[in-house]
């Protein structure tokens, strides 16, 4: 079963120009890495860092899974207005942005945070608090650029693992070994002592 990694960042459009061309640049990269990891995408189901993320997995002939906030494709399209042509399947929640946040997160291996506003640091402190593994894409802006010194202000340990990385390649990479790792000590603890891989597996 392949690995999904979700991208979390801003859902505001270009045109409102809040969003750095760099985030959306480092956004792209990084959706077309998971890709070439062959790891499924999944975010918001938006547009801004997500749907930018979704270009690049689709680039580079990705899966992409979005997570949205409507109860179906006419309220995803008219209410909120949100993109449908980057995305192979789309999960209508019905939950609004905040609901959205926790099934988009918990529907995810890991997530990277690509810069990002206060939605994002919502699906940040969901991840944080549920001990996964969490990519920040260093320089892209945004609630990405404080992650460190909002873990020393909150205090908690979780669980989660925080990696740091400027490179789209090498931050996706490292995500992969750290979700690979975890899995396999999951399976040394549940595994009996007297179980032994076959050679072919």
């Amino acid at each position: 079963m392949k690995l999904k990694i979700g991208v979390m960042g801003s859902g505001l459009e270009k045109s409102e120009q809040h969003i750095p061309k760099k985030s959306m640049q480092l956004a792209y990269s990084v959706g077309r890495e998971i890709a070439r990891h062959n790891c499924v995408l999944v975010n918001g189901a938006c547009g801004g860092i997500p749907y930018e993320s979704s270009r690049g997995a689709k680039g580079a002939d990705g899966f992409v899974m979005g997570v949205s906030p409507a109860e179906n494709l006419h309220e995803h399209v008219h209410k909120y207005k949100f993109p449908v042509d980057v995305y192979d399947l789309i999960i209508y929640t019905g939950f609004g942005f905040k609901g959205r946040n926790v099934v988009n997160v918990t529907n995810c291996d890991a997530v990277i945070v690509v810069g990002g506003h206060v939605g994002t640091l919502n699906e940040f402190t969901i991840a944080y608090d549920e001990g996964m593994v969490i990519g920040i894409m260093r320089g892209s802006g945004g609630i990405a650029d404080f992650i460190d010194k909002i873990i020393k202000i909150v205090s908690k340990k979780t669980g989660a693992k925080v990696i740091y990385d400027r490179d789209p390649h090498e931050l996706v990479k490292k995500v992969i070994i750290a979700i690979m790792q975890r899995e396999e000590e999951t399976e040394k603890i549940m595994l009996p002592r007297s179980y032994k891989k076959c050679k072919l597996c």
